[in-house]
């Protein structure tokens, strides 16, 4: 035996090159590694360039807007209550002065209501609330329905159109319908 110390990891640390390539069989795969005939396998990324696309990229999704259902937009003023509670997790149905929205998607149109009225069949608020109530119900199975909607109605929107909303709301199988409104100062849980 030697009297000098083998480590037995010094085989694996070896200086950084190209080595991949070159164990590869193919000649003209070996002559592109070694940087002969043509152009080099590997390319140059101009990491400046890269940077300033990522930039303009994050800024752009920062400036673009984002809607949530959960707060009411600048055409829906809802009114002040004292007594209120916090906002449950349920479909939001926005009404404002022209459109019905659940979770921002129309389901109708409360100016046609306003102007007739009369109580309306809101036939597309109905299938959306139902179809929103079939997915609850297929992604929790095994838990009871809590049939609970909020509706963000407008202040200066007619009776008429609160009731036919509130009508198909309970109809589509939510018959816990709460209305959203602002938390006045003083207010109480």
């Amino acid at each position: 035996m030697s009297a000098k110390h083998r480590n037995p990891h010094a085989h694996v640390i070896h200086p950084p090159g190209p080595r991949l390539v070159r164990g590869v069989p193919l000649r003209f795969v070996r002559d592109r590694a070694a940087g002969g005939k043509r152009r080099s396998v590997t390319a140059a990324v101009n990491i400046v360039s890269f940077l300033d696309v990522l930039l303009v990229t994050v800024l752009f999704l920062l400036a673009t807007p984002t809607t949530s259902s959960a707060s009411p937009g600048p055409e829906v003023r809802v009114p002040g209550a004292v007594n209120a509670e916090d906002l449950v997790d349920a479909p939001i149905v926005s009404v404002g002065r022209g459109a019905i929205l659940v979770d921002g998607v129309s389901a109708g149109s409360a100016r046609s209501i306003a102007e007739s009225g009369r109580l309306a069949r809101i036939e597309e608020l109905e299938r959306s609330l139902a179809t929103k109530r079939a997915l609850w119900l297929s992604v929790q199975p095994k838990k009871p329905f809590p049939g609970e909607c909020v509706l963000m109605i407008d202040q200066d929107v007619p009776a008429v159109v609160v009731k036919s909303v509130f009508m198909k709301a309970t109809r589509a199988g939510y018959p816990r319908v709460s209305f959203m409104v602002k938390k006045l100062p003083g207010a109480r849980r």
